[in-house]
């Protein structure tokens, strides 16, 4: 039996823009449902279960900001922002409330198609391939990281992150003691760095410490490298 097509939550209140969008995910294959408000977002979300949710920023009613928020709340899907605005802090404030991408408009739908990919890759949805090293679960000193369930608990407690979260921190595990740029990341994680500016790295490494240091200020597992970029701790240390 064929695996089911990916689900899409596409929501934006420009009607030119749903069909500009939706007619290149349907085409490549993705069961796409719209929705042209905040509220009607998180109505057709609550209806169905969604392999990605792409939001813009600026919607009536609710905001898509608001909506990440409620979302990623309930749910680790990966959610796409989609914003207007180019001021670093609208761009960073959606990946504070747990975005995992953002896309500034006016953006080509040869970028807005890859990067559709690349977060559905990263959830699963386009291989299935076999298990490889890295995922085989890794526990270092009070952390632990289950690529297969996609768990980590640190000092035997739980921890939920997001998709990108996730990635990075078991791209830098695997690595102890190894540098990795933000570029290196990038590309790691989203198959290229092109559009993306590598300072949203630094926001989702400081929400990895926030989430497993005991002392966010004082690593134990996630250094940062001046000027170059990031390290996992050496397993010795």
């Amino acid at each position: 039996m064929a695996e089911r097509a990916p689900r899409i939550l596409l929501a934006d209140d420009e009607q030119s823009i749903q069909t500009l969008l939706s007619f290149p995910l349907r085409k490549d294959g993705y069961e796409v449902t719209t929705a042209s408000d905040g509220r009607e977002a998180l109505a057709r979300f609550s209806e169905s279960k969604y392999d990605l949710v792409v939001l813009d920023v600026m919607m009536p009613r609710m905001d898509g900001l608001e909506v990440c928020r409620r979302i990623r709340a309930r749910h680790n899907v990966p959610i796409i922002m989609l914003t207007a605005k180019t001021e670093e802090i609208d761009k960073v404030l959606g990946l504070e409330l747990g975005a995992d991408d953002y896309i500034t408009k006016p953006f080509s739908l040869r970028e807005f198609r890859s990067r559709v990919r690349a977060a559905l890759r990263r959830a699963g949805m386009q291989t299935q391939s076999e298990p490889e090293a890295d995922d085989l679960p890794l526990t270092v000193h009070e952390l632990e990281i289950d690529p297969a369930k996609r768990a980590v608990r640190v000092r035997e407690e739980a921890v939920e992150l997001t998709f990108v979260e996730f990635e990075i921190l078991n791209a830098l595990a695997r690595n102890p003691g190894r540098v990795f740029t933000r570029d290196m990341l990038l590309t790691r994680i989203w198959g290229d760095s092109a559009y993306r500016d590598p300072r949203t790295i630094d926001v989702h490494i400081r929400h990895l410490r926030e989430k497993l240091e005991t002392d966010a200020k004082d690593p134990e597992y996630l250094f940062t490298v001046r000027g170059v970029g990031y390290r996992f701790r050496d397993e010795a240390r």
